[in-house]
């Protein structure tokens, strides 16, 4: 997994990642936001974490412009518990993309898969960010103190993954929900009638546009149910944050 090399003010490092037996930073995203954002210096504390280990702190033992070396390093809490959760999400601008990463993974979804859809542009499974999806997980991480990566796969053909592999996505007694603005059923009665205390274990999001009657057809043969957020037509961010949200309160 490689780290952005863009400025380091765009995004927050709460938590500086590092590779396994790390005892200094040289990457210069983590490097120029230790000096320039957190303004650290020599004998100041750091917190860190083991990618897909422990969370922890370290202190700097020696910082200059290229590297940061550490001391005292201690990996001695467990990272959040991640989000009983995978979301299928139809492949939306890949700017857009990167932003829902960033925010899938802070909020601690368990995988995500992105697959194509009627209304998903073929030029956007040709853009070069597709290939940087690793450094959006890696900054989403940062920002919510985490080191367990967000799992993400594609699926480029949508008809075969709903039908071959989304049946095994559902294990018995677990359900799923698509999110459709046409739906008869709203995303409150839904939870109302559930209690909230057996939420979906697979969420399904369209892009800009939403899904077509036949997608959402075919998710409905495999079992999922269409819950609405109301008249409203929504951007994707605001959909995912906002339905999120319920996972978090549990």
């Amino acid at each position: 997994m490689s780290s952005l090399s863009t400025d380091p003010c765009l995004y927050n490092l709460n938590c500086i990642l590092l590779p396994k037996n790390a005892t200094s930073i040289s990457d210069p995203t983590q490097v120029a936001h230790i000096k320039e954002v957190l303004k650290s210096n020599a004998g100041d504390s750091l917190t860190i974490g083991e990618i897909g280990g422990n969370i922890g702190k370290a202190t700097i033992a020696r910082i200059d412009h290229h590297e940061v070396l550490l001391t005292d390093v201690t990996f001695d809490q467990k990272p959040p518990a991640k989000l009983d959760l995978t979301v299928v999400l139809a492949l939306p601008r890949p700017k857009v993309l990167r932003r829902l990463i960033m925010d899938m993974t802070s909020l601690g979804v368990n995988k995500l898969i992105i697959v194509n859809s009627y209304r998903t542009q073929k030029s956007y499974w040709q853009s070069p960010l597709l290939e940087r999806i690793d450094e959006f997980v890696f900054e989403g991480l940062q920002q919510a103190i985490d080191t367990v990566p967000l799992e993400v796969e594609l699926r480029k053909f949508f008809k075969p993954f709903v039908e071959d592999e989304f049946p095994a996505l559902l294990r018995e007694q677990d359900s799923a929900v698509i999110a459709h603005p046409y739906a008869a059923r709203s995303w409150k009665s839904y939870l109302d009638a559930t209690k909230k205390d057996h939420m979906p274990k697979v969420l399904c999001i369209g892009a800009e546009g939403g899904w077509i009657d036949y997608e959402v057809d075919l998710l409905c043969r495999q079992g999922c149910t269409p819950v609405s957020l109301g008249r409203r037509i929504l951007r994707t961010e605001t959909v995912v944050n906002v339905l999120l949200g319920d996972w978090l309160k549990g």
